[in-house]
């Protein structure tokens, strides 16, 4: 029997309901978000990193790397695709497989390799897809055949659940067509490193329920299989909105959004697993949420946060409260020389602009903002030089403050980007001019000196929608002048300021970098002065609620 609908491999990591709305006839013309910035920045990465794996591979192949058009309809790509298995092509770069219309699969992967019973599929993506230590199954990548493979006493596998699936998924496409190496199922993963392929048996159990890739796959692909085709067919739907991770970045929450506000819905307080548990008990709506009794048992287990947290924070939505306080006495540690701290970096190629905001007594330096930046587009050796200014003009202030009998702190919003390329350039540059010891890096952002504001917040008010510095602060009273502040739009701006693109570099999106990471070290100093003022006596206390 042949499936009404054929879907891509992307389905069984998307949500159910975007599913459900992707094949809805009466959804085509709906409104959606707007693409996300961030996004299509990665999308533009990982091709670029496609091409220069597959010039890296064509140096190894040579003649027996066969290259399937791209500019062609898919159907085209397709049967040239089924022409080059059928010829026995070694290397199929950018292969579309046959449809597989009895299974309802179709879709492509970047690399095909003929083993000597068939074809085995490899994935080429743009994030890390190994850790140090040994034990991952590495070949190189002028041999990229799972026959090749040695345990690699370098490098163990990064967990990567999607590209697991991704890999069963052509692998079914590849049975279905009768083009599938004979024996166990094996697909390849090149990642950010591109030197070697790291090999998945996608028959071992390794996944966390003790299931195979292969099982795993098949169960969610047959799920999001009979959402789509309900969809399709105007029958019930199997799928209801429900807020998750995903939606912040999802083109369907403009409808999913409408859709559970006029409801009420309890995903709106409580996302992902709590909001099933609760609806499955009767506690589907805010409201419900709200008249439950902080101070009883729960009335069922929650994982995302304390039960009465929930419904505190129910009741705060229900009154339109961006935060409520959930101690009486707020706690922010606070210095005589205080210092902002915000990192600005391009996805995982490093960090471009250090930013500080100096306040507090005289320690010989001119308060307000200073940043440390390179221009060179990353990865660069010239970003070596911007943190080692960085971290020489911080120690710096730290010192003289010592010196003068003043207390230190400096503080930013989240520490775990912060931190992420502290010891990241400390060690990527170490042993050059101004670059500090890892270990006095760390000796730092361990001790009180080092405070990140996001998890005072975290622990002493309850957010009802969020709890992001763009969130918060405006409640402090604090505004960017950036009208499309926001670090997914950065990225593109980034681009334009270093000229990434191929247009010459634009001193207007430089310009508008450092006042964006101005306004962000403003925006920390503003919440700390408001989180130590008397307006936290006017601030509602979730013991009230």
């Amino acid at each position: 029997m042949t499936s009404q609908v054929q879907l891509d491999a992307g389905v069984v990591t998307r949500c159910r309901r975007r599913v459900h709305l992707e094949h809805d006839p009466a959804m085509r013309d709906a409104p959606k978000a707007p693409p996300d910035p961030t996004g299509l920045l990665r999308k533009a990465d990982a091709t670029e990193h496609r091409r220069v794996v597959a010039e890296a591979l064509g140096r190894f192949a040579g003649s027996e790397l066969m290259e399937i058009p791209q500019d062609v309809p898919s159907a085209d790509r397709e049967r040239v695709t089924a022409a080059a298995m059928q010829a026995g092509v070694r290397y199929i770069w950018g292969a579309a497989l046959p449809r597989d219309a009895r299974g309802g699969r179709r879709g492509g992967i970047d690399l095909l390799v003929k083993d000597a019973t068939g074809y085995v599929p490899v994935l080429v993506v743009r994030h890390k897809v190994t850790d140090p230590g040994s034990g991952a199954r590495t070949s190189p990548l002028s041999h990229p055949l799972p026959g090749g493979a040695r345990v690699d006493p370098l490098r163990k596998v990064r967990p990567q659940p999607r590209d697991q699936l991704r890999l069963a998924h052509a692998q079914r496409q590849l049975q279905a067509a009768g083009h599938a190496a004979a024996g166990r199922s094996y697909g390849g993963v090149v990642g950010m490193d591109g030197d070697v392929v790291v090999w998945h048996d996608l028959e071992a159990p390794t996944w966390p329920n003790g299931r195979t890739a292969l099982a795993e796959y098949d169960s969610r692909f047959s799920d999001r299989l009979a959402v789509a085709a309900a969809a399709a067919t105007g029958a019930d739907p199997l799928a209801r909105p429900s807020r998750i991770v995903e939606c912040r970045s999802c083109p369907w929450w403009p409808v999913c959004e409408v859709d559970l506000k006029a409801a009420r819905d309890v995903s709106l307080v409580v996302r992902g697993e709590d909001a099933v548990a609760l609806r499955k008990i009767g506690v589907t709506t805010v409201d419900d949420l709200a008249a439950l009794d902080p101070l009883e048992e729960p009335v069922t287990p929650l994982v995302g946060m304390l039960y009465p947290d929930a419904v505190v924070l129910a009741r705060a939505w229900l009154r339109d409260l961006t935060v409520v306080r959930r101690v009486p006495q707020m706690d922010v540690p606070r210095a005589d020389v205080e210092v902002d701290v915000d990192m600005e970096s391009f996805g995982d190629l490093g960090a471009y602009m250090w930013g500080c905001w100096l306040s507090g007594a005289d320690v010989g330096e001119e308060p307000g903002y200073r940043a440390f930046a390179t221009w060179d587009p990353l990865p660069c050796d010239d970003e070596a030089r911007s943190f080692a200014e960085f971290w020489g003009w911080l120690t710096g202030v730290r010192l003289r403050a010592r010196a003068r009998g003043l207390t230190f702190r400096a503080y930013c919003y989240n520490e775990l980007a912060e931190n992420r390329w502290l010891l990241g350039s400390a060690d990527r540059f170490k042993g050059r001019p101004g670059i500090p010891p890892v270990a006095q890096v760390r000796e730092f952002i361990t001790s009180d000196s080092w405070v990140d504001l996001f998890g005072i917040v975290q622990r002493q008010f309850l957010c009802a929608h969020g709890k992001g510095l763009k969130t918060i602060a405006p409640v402090a009273g604090f505004s960017w002048r950036d009208p499309e502040a926001g670090g997914e739009n950065s990225m593109r701006w980034y681009r334009d300021a270093v000229g990434m693109d191929g247009p010459p570099p634009d001193p207007a999106q430089r310009r508008r970098l450092l006042e964006y990471n101005e306004d962000d070290v403003r925006a920390t100093h503003a919440l700390r002065e408001w989180m130590t003022s008397d307006a936290m006596d006017r601030l509602p206390f979730a013991g009230d609620l």
